[in-house]
């Protein structure tokens, strides 16, 4: 499916989705940066950016003008300032689909480099994720939350992790699951790895999540784990295996089950240049190239952190950058790398408001220099970043 044929589908919808945002603004006024009305209320500014060639998902349009109404991208430039972007690209605001955020800061700093939303893939307390969603202006976030986790295993130890949550055996399942629901969490996560979660908690955690509606992430950085992954029925794949690279044969097993795949390869990158013996970066990009050529779905994804204990910190934001340009560098198009940042994350994780230039959508854009269908690091040279309609101030 093309990804004109869907933002056609879902016009409609998601120009609806514009008329409740329109209704819910008095109470995001209170927040939004923008000009005062003589009643002394904050008042959204309706922007027209004139002349800009605009990335629709395949290629760079002719210049064109793109509307910033109340936070979505609008029609009508009636009444707008007019901004000329003098032929520079606009792209849709880029989406990491692996983070684990810790603070507002974080925030910032994946805004500042036109990341306006972040997936992430654990964090706890359940309070901390709950204090960074919904901050205006800012990156959007969705989260995993806590993880499901064996006793014993590498990221039960790490600093702060709750030892309440570990999950000894498919009976605890059910439970697990329940209770990141009640607690908001997006999607669900298990840790695959040895010692770890055994096949029968695996697959019994991933059919809970399931009959919650809930999407599974798998984190697999063996193959042996991407085996384990594959037979619980994980809807994404995070990481790809730093010892031996992923066959045709199991490419073909992602593609057939519908998997995704999130690489990680910045964070693949970093762990082996630590010189860890049996750890290979060539193992990593051979896996890409191999899912690519199955024609397996790839999401951009960092694994910016910061949490201790962990000795690769990929940095929140500009590693996305970076991010695609690995993925070039293992088979993919340009296109197909800016896809892996923009529309397909929004629809694997069926955030269709997002993702692309499309009227009704999120306001969430960027504004570069240079053509990165043409050259993928063209993505840093950005100008203007609007996040949710506001504009924040590109990153230093």
């Amino acid at each position: 499916m093309s990804t004109t044929d869907w933002t056609r589908r879902t016009f409609v919808k998601n120009a609806a989705a514009a008329g409740v945002a329109a209704a819910a603004a008095p109470a995001l006024l209170r927040t939004r940066p923008a000009a005062a009305d003589a009643a002394g209320t904050l008042a959204l500014e309706k922007i027209a950016l004139a002349n800009a060639r605009v990335f629709d998902g395949r290629t760079l349009t002719e210049p064109r003008t793109v509307v910033i109404d109340n936070g979505r991208i609008g029609v009508s430039a009636l009444g707008a300032r007019t901004i000329d972007a003098k032929g520079a690209t606009l792209l849709p605001g880029l989406i990491d689909a692996h983070v684990h955020l810790e603070d507002v800061s974080t925030l910032e700093q994946l805004t500042g480099y036109g990341v306006t939303t972040a997936l992430d893939m654990a964090c706890w307390p359940p309070s901390l994720m709950n204090s960074l969603r919904h901050r205006t202006g800012l990156t959007d976030v969705r989260s995993a939350g806590i993880p499901a986790v064996a006793p014993g295993s590498l990221e039960s130890q790490l600093p702060g992790f709750p030892q309440s949550e570990l999950v000894t055996g498919s009976d605890q399942a059910g439970r697990f699951v329940a209770a990141r629901v009640a607690e908001g969490s997006d999607y669900i996560k298990l840790i695959v790895d040895t010692p770890g979660l055994s096949q029968d908690t695996l697959d019994a955690l991933a059919n809970a999540a399931h009959a919650y509606g809930k999407l599974v992430m798998a984190h697999a950085t063996s193959s042996a784990a991407v085996d384990e992954a594959l037979l619980a029925g994980a809807d994404m794949i995070h990481h790809v295996p730093l010892d031996i690279a992923l066959t045709g044969t199991t490419a073909a097993r992602y593609a057939a089950g519908r998997r995704v795949s999130v690489p990680t390869l910045t964070m693949m990158e970093g762990f082996a240049a630590l010189g860890i013996p049996g750890l290979s970066y060539a193992a990593a990009r051979d896996s890409v190239i191999a899912l690519h050529q199955a024609g397996v779905r790839i999401l951009a994804g960092t694994d910016s952190n910061h949490k201790q204990g962990i000795p690769v910190q990929p940095a929140f934001g500009t590693s996305l950058h970076h991010e695609l340009e690995l993925l070039v560098q293992a088979g993919l198009g340009t296109v197909e790398a800016l896809q892996a940042a923009t529309v397909l994350p929004a629809r694997s994780f069926g955030l269709y408001d997002r993702g692309v230039v499309t009227p009704g959508c999120r306001a969430d854009l960027i504004l570069i220099d240079g053509d990165p269908i043409a050259d993928i690091r063209a993505t840093r040279n950005i100008q203007r970043i609007w996040a949710g309609g506001i504009e924040y101030a590109p990153a230093a």
